[in-house]
């Protein structure tokens, strides 16, 4: 029988985005006062967290999460 092994989570490209903007996981739980853990257990920026993310980075919450905020076409 295989052992058990940890699952891991793909980041999208909007989580990644928002790591690469402050330069590493540890930098973003640190900016966001939560631990860098808590970040390795995401798969996407929780919607919860996506304004304090947003403004810690920089990075537009439709790029974040593409699937709740749309852009609108006059924007593309």
């Amino acid at each position: 029988m295989k052992p058990q092994s940890r699952t891991h989570r793909r980041p999208t490209v909007g989580l990644k985005a928002a790591i690469e903007a402050v330069g590493s996981a540890r930098e973003l739980a640190r900016l966001l006062s939560i631990t860098h853990q808590a970040i390795a257990q995401w798969e996407r920026v929780p919607a919860e967290r996506m304004l304090e993310i947003e403004r810690v980075t920089g990075i537009a919450r439709e790029r974040l999460r593409p699937e709740l905020y749309r852009i609108p076409a006059e924007c593309l």
